[in-house]
């Protein structure tokens, strides 16, 4: 169930991310919802590097993903970013990868905000822009 709103990343599945069975491999889920996340956060005007230059890093704490259909080597798969938002120290992204009009997966990831020195700290401010973005953001 493809919401039609969010942040939309294109991936085509090469076939180094298949496994045995000729599907892709449960892991390299988490590597798409990576692959969308900073995209999402070069296109808000933050990439990634920048912030870590800055003294932020972004770990993840937790991550989920519901695998729903398989994809297979070359499907062309949009990874969408449906929700991101602050919940106090962390900061919520929900994702939903579809292959055309199908649901293949869907997921979330949680990070907190740290210093360089390992030190949790409040969100910054273009974090919790990111909500906004990511609806304007639409493709």
């Amino acid at each position: 169930m493809e919401t039609g709103r969010g942040f939309k990343y294109p991936v085509r599945v090469p076939y180094a991310h298949i496994d045995q069975m000729g599907v892709v491999y449960y892991a390299h889920y988490l590597v798409y919802f990576e692959m969308a996340r900073g995209e999402l956060l070069r296109k808000a005007g933050m990439p990634y590097g920048e912030m870590e230059r800055a003294g932020v890093m972004l770990p993840v704490v937790e991550s989920h993903c519901v695998y729903r259909k398989p994809a297979k080597f070359d499907d062309l798969l949009d990874v969408r970013i449906t929700m991101v938002e602050t919940r106090g120290i962390r900061v919520h992204l929900e994702y939903e990868v579809t292959r055309g009009d199908e649901l293949i997966a869907t997921g979330y990831t949680d990070h907190v905000c740290m210093s360089c020195e390992g030190k949790v700290m409040r969100p910054v401010p273009e974090l919790k822009k990111l909500s906004v973005l990511c609806s304007s953001l639409a493709s």
